[in-house]
């Protein structure tokens, strides 16, 4: 089982940075983003045929989404709806590979889910170093 999770998260990795370099996009965090991609593989349970169609279609969903987020800065809502839209796009795109509607929506709030754990682990390594600091 864990040759299995080991592959997938590799398989994943090198599937990550060939369409990184297809989008023509500076990888950005490239320990944030190999963390994510382990992250999005273990919670989603993909296979490596899984993985193989779903990171593509993944990392145009976020480019659509981020392209969305730099036009529509100005008016939240107008950005909430053309992600709404953008979602509803990639639904049956991720319904395709993923095959359930429960990891359908686990995708679609997977970013979400992501940062709040990095968020968490930020914050611990802040405390700690805080506790390191009082204790010299």
């Amino acid at each position: 089982m864990k040759k299995a999770n080991v592959l997938t998260i590799i398989l994943s990795c090198i599937s990550f940075l060939g369409f990184a370099q297809q989008a023509d996009t500076p990888p950005v965090g490239n320990n944030i983003q190999a963390l994510k991609i382990a992250f999005v593989t273990k919670e989603l349970a993909l296979t490596p045929d899984e993985a193989q169609k779903f990171w593509p279609v993944y990392y145009n969903y976020l480019g659509e989404v981020k392209k969305a987020r730099q036009e529509r800065k100005v008016d939240v809502l107008i950005f909430e709806e053309s992600v709404l839209n953008i979602r509803k796009k990639y639904k049956n795109d991720f319904k395709k590979i993923l095959n359930t509607d429960e990891r359908v929506n686990k995708v679609l709030s997977i970013d979400r889910d992501f940062n709040n754990v990095l968020k968490k682990e930020l914050q611990k390594r802040m405390q700690n170093r805080n506790k390191r600091k009082d204790l010299n």
